[in-house]
């Protein structure tokens, strides 16, 4: 068993060795550049591309002409908002998102904020869900766009989004899901969940870094957004750039293997989760789970340790298990996460969770291990609280 024990698996998973195998001849071999028409190493690279779009539309129930490369899922809904706000611009200037959305939506509403558009950020109950009754009231005509993720990077919330769709549908606004951490993992079909647009990253699904997709409408309802990367005209024109042949390679061939493996893939991973849970919670008290107890990904769980500092638990932990404090992108600031904060829970006990989530190359083993090393690093910091020392003794503190 290799230490640590990796449970990261939303900051980041490993590529799986049949995306790399898949890869490596688009590095040495078939090199050429996609866009290159007048002979066959461009033509080769040129059908790898295709066979990869196919692949990506296959697992979301897209047309191929309706997938766009991108460098990640950032890059894709900065073009989904940014695109959208700006092309249709005499429609309205309204967006509707939510509190716990990823940065990658909220910077990006903040920088449309400053360019004269309206956000309305929709509030979450205790469990991180949406209310579909807020969500039509915040509607307006001039509202043009709705940005809502299917599942939360944090602590792995499942939103309504087949019924947003349905409610976006009906009042003639665009829709936009960030499904980065759903595509892979759970069933996503933009035509039945009326998706308008939808963006997802390779790094997520046992991909490569630095490629991504934007799915973008052209059937059902016809969007187009306008380009924020000029010169070539690629993509469609909404994304210029020479086209990352490697990683587009990679990707498809990812799709393709979440496509096969899915259903057993979530069963086998929940099992594991469910393992995790209870082995903790069966040997320590004072423990939350954080977010929505049934609409969630199996995969992930975010736990609150009372009377402990997750820092301070992660730490201790840090050559056996590797997990984290909530989102990667934020890792490097000290405050509370924003996703527990909207959920009404205290800066104290945001400070003192943790998110697991499990990936494909999990064992059994290394969950009975990480459950060890989580119980006894528990027990040692919490010895040294005297807060704790406090409610042993029978003292109420709320935290």
């Amino acid at each position: 068993m290799k230490l640590p024990v990796y449970l990261d698996n939303n900051a980041t998973t490993a590529v799986d060795q049949r995306v790399l195998e898949t890869m490596l001849p688009f590095f040495y071999e078939n090199f050429g550049n996609a866009a290159s028409h007048s002979h066959s190493y461009g033509w080769t690279a040129e059908k790898a591309v295709e066979n990869a779009r196919a692949e990506v539309a296959g697992l979301i129930g897209a047309e191929p002409d309706e997938i766009v490369w991108t460098s990640g899922a950032t890059e894709s809904d900065n073009l989904a908002l940014k695109g959208v706000m700006e092309r249709y611009r005499e429609k309205g200037n309204h967006l509707i998102t939510c509190v716990t959305e990823h940065k990658a939506i909220l910077d990006t509403c903040k920088y449309l904020e400053l360019k004269g558009i309206e956000v309305t950020y929709l509030p979450v109950d205790s469990g991180g869900m949406i209310d579909l009754r807020q969500l039509r009231e915040a509607i307006t005509e001039q509202t043009v766009l709705i940005s809502l993720m299917a599942a939360n990077n944090e602590i792995g919330v499942l939103h309504p989004i087949a019924e947003t769709g349905a409610i976006a549908r009906e009042h003639g606004v665009f829709f936009h899901c960030d499904a980065t951490q759903a595509v892979g993992k759970i069933p996503i079909d933009v035509k039945t969940m009326k998706i308008d647009l939808l963006s997802m990253s390779g790094h997520k699904m046992y991909g490569p870094k630095g490629i991504g997709v934007l799915y973008v409408s052209a059937r059902q309802r016809r969007v187009r957004p306008t380009a924020i990367i000029h010169g070539g005209g690629h993509e469609h024109g909404m994304r210029s750039g020479t086209l990352n042949v490697p990683g587009i390679v990679g990707l498809g061939k990812a799709c393709e293997i979440c496509r096969e493996v899915m259903p057993e893939e979530k069963q086998r991973l929940k099992k594991l989760a469910d393992k995790l849970y209870h082995g903790i919670t069966d040997r320590l008290d004072h423990i939350t789970l954080n977010g929505h107890p049934d609409s969630r990904l199996g995969h992930v769980l975010n736990l609150g340790f009372a009377y402990v500092e997750g820092e301070a638990l992660m730490m201790d932990m840090r050559n056996d298990v590797a997990v984290s404090s909530g989102s990667a992108c934020t890792s490097a600031t000290l405050g509370p996460s924003h996703v527990l904060q909207a959920m009404g829970v205290s800066d104290e006990s945001a400070h003192g969770s943790l998110r697991f989530s499990l990936g494909r190359f999990n064992t059994e083993e290394e969950i009975d291990y990480t459950v060890e090393c989580v119980v006894k690093a528990v027990h040692r910091l919490r010895q040294m609280s005297p807060l704790f020392e406090d409610v042993e003794s029978g003292e109420e503190f709320k935290i």
